[in-house]
């Protein structure tokens, strides 16, 4: 099981990555959302540092504040002349401190795997691919269904016809195949670290028909023997619990990169990076998973509900 609470990660060496199409893969290479996070915040220290408000600094450099404000928060790249021209008004004279900056914004400007599927993608979806892809572990709590990263194909191609019902099959078959191929993190040989807490509803909710969640459940069963991965069920018996705000994920990253919170909604991602806030996510996460059944008692769960559905 992966470790308890929201700790360092251990190595755990796993079977070699696969691919939807089933032949062996490389790992997947870094992408550069991290550097973007570390280059935005040493900016905005910089910036707090002289004083400087967010709409001062973006006049000087003829941007609009929402544009400095996404560079700042890593959701944005930063052109190389913005950049020199923060060196000047932040006096940032030392020569290896400037050559730093200029490597991480040069390598935020690369695009990760994920920007092969910029067609299909919803908006501001690439930033979550992106976290997730450089994330060491994830703690997740789902309501809803279940989620990406433990999806079959056929219960993600129901759960994404059901979301956009206006697109094309080509267009959901891209969308289940970039699911697949993120779920490739919990497989590579220093895998990532997924604790998910799942509340009864979405394991009883019958997405694609009985036979479709009885596989689904079925993969969730397996998926509990992995050495990083932990699962739990939230019965409706637990009555009141922490999680009735809604689902959120918690990316945890290197001791030099904060914890991120995402929320998930109709209208889009919320992060949530403030250090109050993903402390008060986590202690959620650790009430809910109080409440929640023991793993082994939710693999009884999951094995029961398989067998109603026989």
């Amino acid at each position: 099981m992966a470790g308890e609470g929201l700790r360092p990660l251990r190595n755990v060496r796993s079977p070699i990555p696969w691919s939807p199409l089933g032949e062996a893969v490389p790992p997947m290479a870094d992408g550069p959302t991290v550097r973007r996070r570390r280059l935005g915040a040493e900016l905005r220290r910089l910036r707090v540092a002289h004083g400087l408000k967010l709409d001062e600094v973006a006049a000087g450099l003829g941007v609009v504040a929402s544009t400095l404000s996404r560079i700042e928060k890593g959701k944005a790249p930063i052109r190389t002349s913005y950049l020199r021209d923060l060196f000047d008004l932040y006096e940032v004279e030392d020569p290896g401190a400037k050559q730093l900056l200029v490597d991480m914004a040069r390598e935020g400007h690369r695009k990760g795997w994920w920007a092969d599927y910029d067609d299909v993608l919803p908006s501001g979806f690439d930033v979550f691919v992106g976290l997730e892809a450089e994330a060491k572990a994830v703690r997740v709590y789902e309501a809803n269904f279940v989620p990406g990263l433990l999806q079959t194909r056929e219960y993600a191609t129901a759960i994404l016809r059901g979301l956009h019902p206006r697109d094309s099959e080509d267009q959901i078959d891209r969308l289940v195949e970039l699911r697949l191929l993120r779920q490739r993190k919990l497989d590579e040989a220093t895998p990532l670290d997924l604790w998910l807490i799942l509340d009864e509803s979405a394991v009883r909710r019958c997405v694609g028909g009985p036979a479709v969640l009885r596989r689904q459940l079925e993969h969730l069963v397996k998926a509990s023997t992995w050495s990083n991965v932990g699962l739990q069920v939230l019965p409706f018996d637990a009555g009141a619990h922490a999680g009735l705000d809604g689902p959120f994920s918690i990316l945890q990253f290197d001791l030099e990169d904060p914890d991120v919170v995402s929320v998930e909604s109709a209208g889009g991602i919320v992060y949530l990076e403030k250090d109050r806030e993903v402390r008060d996510c986590a202690e959620v996460f650790e009430r809910l998973r109080a409440s929640a059944l023991s793993p082994q008692s939710s693999v009884a769960f999951l094995e029961h509900l398989q067998e109603m559905l026989e």
